[in-house]
């Protein structure tokens, strides 16, 4: 099935964390990364989270760089790639900020536990709503609607950790970037690059580390590819 190319990037604390247990989208990115974050957002056609990270830090998910938004458009781009999550059951209000932050197309992938008022008010919003079923989501499906109908060639994945996991898991992750915080969060709770239930070391996802950096604000830069869905 086609897909269109997939990156998952996050930020990491030195002990794996990707946020504390507090789950509140803690600070972790130096402002260089910030920075090499715009830019991967600039480069990507869509920029996709899973259900939680979606409600519990309603992301912008828009290119923040004035300048990076005018390259776009000087290559006949929107200023902002489409922003689009992933989440079995849609809770969002008309005023959050991935709603209204933009310009930017939407496009939302949920089952059919969503309530018919948020689907009404999503769509009367301008997303695209797309119904996937009515239980666990088909994330191959999703892609391939991504690539197939919407023209997306370059997929950025920003979490959470479930979402991570699962794509990995199914072999739909092409690329990883880690960006390693000099820090320490702890916490046998706090997410990490990839929750879910996890996998025997026998069956662990392989990667090929294509390059790393240390970087003078005490982090390093790590990218992988992902060999395969299992190793």
């Amino acid at each position: 099935m086609s897909r269109p190319f997939v990156r998952i990037n996050v930020a990491a604390t030195a002990d794996g964390k990707i946020d504390t247990v507090e789950r509140r989208g803690a600070a972790i990115s130096s402002a260089r990364d910030k920075q090499r974050v715009d830019e991967l957002r600039a480069e990507s056609d869509a920029v996709m989270v899973g259900g939680r990270t979606l409600h519990d830090e309603d992301p912008r998910l828009t290119v923040k760089s004035e300048a990076l938004r005018r390259l776009r458009q000087e290559r006949g781009l929107p200023p902002n790639p489409v922003k689009a999550a992933v989440a079995s059951r849609l809770e969002l209000q008309p005023d959050c900020h991935f709603l209204n932050e933009g310009p930017a197309r939407i496009l939302l992938f949920t089952s059919a536990r969503t309530d018919a008022r948020q689907l009404d008010m999503l769509r009367s919003a301008g997303a695209r709503v797309v119904v996937l079923g009515s239980g666990e989501i088909d994330l191959a499906e999703a892609l391939r609607i991504l690539k197939e109908e919407e023209g997306i060639e370059r997929l950025m994945v920003e979490g959470g950790a479930t979402f991570n996991y699962a794509l990995l898991k199914l072999g739909l992750v092409d690329e990883i970037s880690v960006y390693v915080a000099p820090m320490v969060f702890g916490g046998g709770h706090a997410p990490t690059l990839a929750g879910g239930a996890g996998l025997p070391r026998g069956r662990a996802i392989a990667l090929k580390l294509l390059g790393s950096e240390q970087w003078d604000d005490g982090g390093v830069l790590l990218r992988y590819e992902v060999v395969g869905p299992h190793g």
